[in-house]
């Protein structure tokens, strides 16, 4: 694939404050879903997505789990310190051990108020875990990388213990609110599990058991991949060339089981938000690389995808080698990271149809948008704008069938 020239101009709309849903609807269900297929767009619910997709069809989940990752400490002049976690350093960068260590665990962060904590300085807060009181400590490892090492006082407490106890829902900065009670459930899917994202894979949220039910019995399957979702999916776009764009890597986990259903069912793979979209594509990229004899880790750089080559393998032949990999490794499921950057001129391998949410102006993911819709993601929006849907993480959804 050649990299084209993106005017990141043309991927702007005016979106008001007004329109950005601040809370979530109670029935999560009941939002709005906008339907673009064949160039025409039809309006429904949430709830009728089963009718929309065809039998047969294979629903592809992010089942990453929401952590509490703002973490509120005080120093003993009163100055609060906030502490967001981001990538885990030590002792292991897989993120499903670190949460579940018992000894001190070392994180790269953002740290609010940062000139007011001392290099030296030991952060300590008391809270009440399964009505025992801990202390949980905090103290700067690496000040320029902005590493912080936790500690706590009860040895039998695993981190995550802590972080659910102590830590605030990870609201998105555009909602300009505090989390409140309700954000800790209602920011999480109903079938997340595996503890890990600083952000919700929103295209999620407006799955329920109901909708679940109705699309088992309709006979379309499902499975699921996970993708940790990084603060990087909130980063604008401030360079003049897209492509120079940092592009946080994520970690991501993918089971044989999952690889042999895609296997099953290509060319009816229906992701459900961007999130399980990048995992995909990911996926089918690391068949190319084993192909291509470019290492055997999994890890995929930001424009791996658009390096010159003379023909791809088709989805199958990757997948098949992926399969190969791992029975050669004895691996039930692969672990990994990707930066994968989806933008236009990228042409798709794995899925069919995309469920999500709207995006903000000019951000990585209406360029994702772009590379299904073509200049068709105008109308779609410009159709949302005047229909009153709501819109980023607490807003309508939306199924997006690829231009064939």
């Amino acid at each position: 694939m050649k990299i084209p020239q993106i005017d990141l101009k043309d991927y702007e709309y005016k979106l008001g404050e007004d329109r950005i849903a601040k809370y979530p609807l109670e029935k999560r269900d009941h939002s709005k879903l906008l339907q673009y297929k064949s160039g025409e767009i039809s309006h429904q619910h949430f709830y009728d997505l089963p009718d929309l997709l065809p039998t047969g069809s294979l629903l592809v989940y992010n089942d990453t789990k929401v952590i509490p990752a703002r973490l509120i400490f005080q120093r003993e002049t009163g100055a609060k310190i906030e502490i967001f976690l981001l990538k885990p350093v030590f002792p292991t960068t897989v993120i499903p051990e670190i949460m579940v260590s018992k000894l001190p665990v070392t994180f790269e962060t953002m740290i609010g108020n940062a000139k007011k904590w001392k290099e030296e300085e030991v952060l300590r807060g008391q809270l009440v875990v399964e009505g025992k009181t801990v202390t949980l400590s905090a103290k700067i490892k690496d000040k320029a990388r902005k590493w912080v090492q936790f500690s706590w006082s009860d040895p039998d407490m695993s981190f995550v213990d802590l972080v659910e106890a102590s830590g605030e829902v990870p609201l998105p900065p555009y909602l300009n609110r505090k989390p409140v009670e309700e954000d800790k459930a209602r920011y999480q899917t109903i079938y997340s599990e595996k503890e890990g994202a600083v952000a919700a894979p929103t295209a999620g949220l407006h799955f329920t058991q109901e909708v679940f039910e109705r699309l088992e019995q309709k006979g379309i399957d499902k499975t699921q991949v996970t993708l940790h979702v990084s603060a990087g999916t909130f980063q604008p776009i401030k360079v003049d060339q897209v492509q120079d764009h940092p592009m946080h890597s994520e970690q991501i986990i993918v089971t044989k089981a999952t690889i042999q259903a895609l296997l099953k069912s290509l060319g009816a793979v229906v992701a459900v938000g961007t999130t399980s979209i990048r995992t995909l594509e990911s996926l089918y990229w690391y068949g190319v690389k084993l192909l291509e004899n470019k290492g055997e880790e999994f890890q995929i750089a930001k424009l791996f995808p658009y390096e010159n080559r003379t023909s791809l393998p088709s989805p199958t032949e990757s997948l098949e080698r992926v399969l190969q990999h791992m029975d050669k490794m004895g691996a039930d499921s692969l672990m990994g990271e990707t930066e994968i950057f989806i933008f236009p001129g990228y042409e798709y391998q794995m899925v069919r149809a995309l469920i999500t949410n709207f995006h903000q102006p000019g951000s990585t993911l209406i360029l994702l948008i772009a590379t299904i819709l073509g200049e068709d993601w105008k109308k779609v929006y410009q159709e949302a704008l005047e229909r009153d849907y709501r819109f980023l993480s607490y807003g309508d959804s939306s199924l997006l069938w690829f231009r064939t």
